[in-house]
């Protein structure tokens, strides 16, 4: 734990600010005291799980809630269900074959709607196009789509028959599409030919071509490919409107096992090689449906918005699997949040009137960088939550979006809150509730069952309340990975007898009312004369300055203290850039910190280098400063 970590810790728990929830919002919460429903469920976690997963349908009961020897766990065991038939099926066969399942926009002005109905006979037909192919139980389906129906539903399809699905980020590069589809084993490859983004098409089908050439070319059986621009389909290639055209428009849903593989979702990449993160039929679809109803308060009658993407986590939970599993309409949208203005995000919650939306923090800041005046265009008052996550909540962004989005003449209509997850445990692990008080700079309380550690990282023991270590899950949950494709010792690698369970990777602190609060990674630290300083510490205090948007801090050697701290930073729109403003931020960080956590560089930047979800790639800016490789940069949005 770094010297200022200790020193930022402190300031964090001696803040009181909070926000309570507007009375709506309480009022309409799944959820309306959270610390007691957590309470109970933790009383006896396994009935908890059981009583959730019957809300569900089975082809066949359970015969135990869950088995558990460190590393491994299994849940539900001896049940067999299907995902599709709990998205799809169950919401036709209860008479609301009629009700809205998705609308779909796309930055380019495509509109096409769905209702359940029609999205079951969609899935259906792509289902036996798979089946026609020689598609069978348990074979890896690689789908390179962007953000569209035909995206979601290839999922679902695969899911029907048993398959295992592959979702590669639309627009990764050709390398990193190549070592996911050798590494899954994929038989078939189904690509977008195109996607839009920011006015300009992105041509997906040249990099499969890319990665599907050389002499180490993986070897499959077809690449079905989506013409959405007109382009020809190549010869001995399978053309996706073809293949589905004439196909039935149903097919029975194959019963799996509860701990059958349902996908494989490879990791971005920029800690080393890609882990294939495996999530299976039972626990998976249990997790979401829970965690969608009882955390976000979806329900059939929400309109629900996440705008994340089918090629994360966070798009598979909450786009393709969690909004389907309730029943309700949900938008998707293809293009990015700031084109072809910062406005388009509320015109599109007013257009279609979206309750329950889920985005990211990186989008607050940019939504603040162009200011409020694009959000006030608009009503936004159908929202009641909005919810954020993928990287720390910073305060600054936190207050603008509850102040400037989620209020109108200084009263709150909705409630801004945070959560914390990952691709390896695919639903919230921490969280503000939404009738709960937010306490800006945490993320949360634990989730119902979860048993969160704070610990020493060299010891393993529980550190008190106020103090930073590693934050450790003490036992698992049914939506935890089961294991790394075809790694089973990096699998492992994830599980610690001496922490004590399931190590996160992320440091963290518990203040007294048990809100956590995420400090960075446990490596993301920087060692200056012998003072270790977190570069979240460094980050945060430069975001706190209202001249800057966003901010990302790097090491680098220093022959005389070892390291030492350079800054990159994008500043508000109306800043102007200059040399007074790089020392008056320089002085803050001073005046914030310290002066052992002064950046000895600080430059302004247009941009910071981002994965294409909105994560900082810090180490790329450290391999540009260092003249060194950049590795893995197929996530990087250009």
């Amino acid at each position: 734990m770094s010297d200022q970590a200790a020193a930022k810790i402190a300031a964090l728990l001696t803040v009181t600010e909070r926000f309570d929830p507007p009375a709506g919002v309480v009022e309409a919460a799944a959820v309306k005291d959270p610390k007691a429903y957590v309470a109970a469920a933790n009383a006896d976690p396994l009935a908890y799980w059981a009583e959730r997963a019957q809300s569900l349908t089975w082809t066949k009961p359970w015969d135990e809630v869950c088995r558990f020897e460190m590393p491994d766990h299994q849940w539900f065991i001896g049940g067999r269900t299907n995902i599709s038939i709990n998205c799809l099926d169950r919401h036709v066969q209860a008479g609301r074959g009629d009700a809205k399942a998705m609308t779909f926009v796309s930055e380019n002005g495509e509109e096409r709607g769905f209702t359940y109905a029609e999205a079951l006979a969609e899935v259906c037909r792509i289902a036996n196009g798979l089946k026609s192919l020689g598609v069978a139980r348990g074979d890896r389906v690689v789908i390179y789509m962007p953000l569209t129906p035909e995206g979601v539903f290839s999922m679902h399809a695969c899911a029907r028959i048993g398959a295992v699905h592959s979702m590669v980020y639309a627009g990764m590069g050709e390398g990193a599409l190549k070592k996911r589809i050798q590494d899954s084993g994929a038989k078939v490859v189904l690509v977008s030919d195109a996607t839009w983004r920011r006015g300009k098409i992105v041509d997906l089908k040249g990099i499969v071509d890319r990665a599907l050439a050389g002499d180490d070319a993986p070897k499959l059986d077809h690449v079905v490919v989506l013409s959405r621009t007109g382009r020809e389909v190549a010869a001995g290639e399978v053309d996706f409107a073809s293949l589905i055209a004439h196909q039935p428009d149903f097919i029975e849903a194959e019963e799996m096992e509860a701990e059958d593989p349902l996908f494989i979702l490879y990791t971005s990449g920029t800690t080393g090689a890609p882990k294939g993160v495996v999530h299976v039929h039972g626990g998976y679809m249990v997790g979401c449906d829970t965690l969608i109803r009882t955390f976000f308060g979806v329900t059939q009658d929400s309109v629900w918005w996440s705008l994340s993407d089918i090629g994360w986590i966070v798009g598979h939970s909450y786009i393709a699997y969690g909004p389907m599993l309730v029943g309700c309409h949900q938008i998707i949208r293809e293009g990015t949040p700031d084109y072809p203005d910062a406005g388009v995000t509320w015109d599109v919650v007013d257009r279609f009137g979206v309750t329950e939306m889920f985005t990211a923090p990186t989008a607050v800041r940019m939504w603040m960088r162009f200011g409020s005046d694009f959000v006030k265009k608009y009503s936004r008052r159908s929202l009641k939550v909005m919810a954020c996550a993928g990287e720390p909540l910073n305060p600054e962004a936190w207050s603008w979006a509850q102040r400037e989005i989620l209020s109108d003449d200084g009263e709150a209509f909705a409630h801004c809150v945070d959560n914390f997850f990952q691709t390896e445990v695919a639903s919230p692990m921490l969280g503000t509730y939404p009738a709960m008080a937010t306490r800006p700079g945490r993320a949360g309380i634990a989730m119902p069952t979860l048993l969160a550690r704070i610990v020493d990282p060299e010891t393993g023991a529980d550190v008190p309340n106020g103090q930073g270590g590693l934050f450790v899950v003490e036992k698992p949950l049914p939506y935890m990975l089961r294991t790394v494709w075809g790694d089973p010792r990096r699998y492992a690698s994830y599980w610690s007898e001496r922490l004590g369970g399931y190590v996160t990777g992320d440091l963290a602190v518990r203040d007294d009312e048990g809100y956590i609060a995420l400090l960075g990674r446990s490596d993301d630290v920087i060692n200056v004369a012998g003072h270790r300083i977190g570069t979240a510490d460094v980050e945060s205090s430069l975001v706190g300055h209202p001249a800057v948007a966003e901010a990302a801090v790097v090491g680098l050697p220093d022959e005389l203290k070892g390291e030492k701290i350079k800054a990159f930073v994008v500043v508000r729109a109306g800043e102007t850039g200059d040399q007074a403003l790089v020392a008056k931020l320089v002085a803050h960080v001073r005046e914030d910190l310290g002066p052992i956590a002064q950046p000895s560089e600080l430059v302004i930047v247009d941009k910071l280098p981002k994965t294409r979800s909105g994560k900082i790639m810090r180490r790329l800016l450290k391999a540009r400063e260092l003249g060194l490789p950049e590795g893995d940069t197929s996530t990087l949005d250009e």
